[in-house]
């Protein structure tokens, strides 16, 4: 028996294996372009590490009778600062502190992150609270320190004390001595202190006194027999002079 084989299915068969093949290809080909169009991942940004504040309130009291006292001067600083030591000679910013009651200086001391200013002269027997935020990274130390003015160049404070330690409705008091810083003579002569029972002059640059921070021995009054003194018995003063306490609301 003879067979005949169709040709012209031969040849649709041969065709349709080609354009199989022809799809396949394509397809590869598509894949191929898929990938290498994949978005790129956006970077991811780190959040903002969060700022943590505390609050501290510093109450300060005048225990003298008749020494007016400087505007406050609250300092935080790192726990190496030190603003006056006894039995070394005073910088210049505590230097126009103890004769003139300027604190400005302070601000401008290595190590030193914020100052605040009370709101003005502290009366005998006046107590004034001034409020200091800081930075939860910059907690460390904090200085006070005041004229009393009707001195040449007397100050009280304290000097670089440590608060981190203090928690959330925790406080601490303390009170001050008087320090001599040593720059200025202790003539209590008319028109050399800056208070109000002279009104005489405040910071000046030359040293004519020790040069170097002290125990103030006290003031001579024209009843001492200083005969060019404006100064009375009610301006002399004992230790402590100052009452400071510190509280940490926040």
């Amino acid at each position: 028996m003879r067979y005949l084989t169709n040709s012209k299915t031969k040849h649709t068969h041969k065709y349709s294996l080609t354009a199989v093949a022809l799809i396949a290809v394509l397809g590869l080909s598509g894949c191929s372009d898929d990938d290498d169009e994949s978005p790129t991942p956006e970077p991811v940004t780190p959040p903002e590490p969060t700022v943590v504040m505390q609050t501290y309130t510093v109450t300060v009291t005048n225990l003298t009778a008749n020494q007016p006292m400087s505007p406050i001067a609250i300092a935080s600083h790192s726990s190496d600062v030190m603003l006056w030591q006894a039995g070394e000679a005073a910088n210049v910013a505590l230097e126009k502190i103890a004769e003139g009651g300027d604190a400005a200086d302070v601000a401008a001391i290595e190590g030193v992150t914020s100052t605040v200013s009370g709101a003005g002269i502290l009366m005998p027997g006046m107590s004034e609270t001034i409020t200091v935020t800081l930075d939860e990274a910059d907690i460390a130390n904090l200085t006070v320190a005041t004229m009393l003015v009707n001195t040449n160049d007397a100050f009280t404070g304290l000097n670089s004390y440590d608060i981190s330690m203090l928690a959330v409705d925790e406080s601490v008091s303390m009170r001050g001595m008087v320090y001599d810083a040593g720059t200025e003579a202790n003539s209590e002569a008319q028109g050399t202190m800056p208070g109000p029972a002279d009104g005489g002059e405040g910071y000046n640059s030359e040293r004519d006194d020790v040069d170097f921070v002290h125990i103030h021995p006290g003031v001579i009054t024209m009843y001492d027999g200083l005969m060019d003194s404006v100064l009375t018995p009610s301006h002399r003063f004992d230790n402590p002079a100052i009452s400071i306490s510190i509280s940490r609301t926040e």
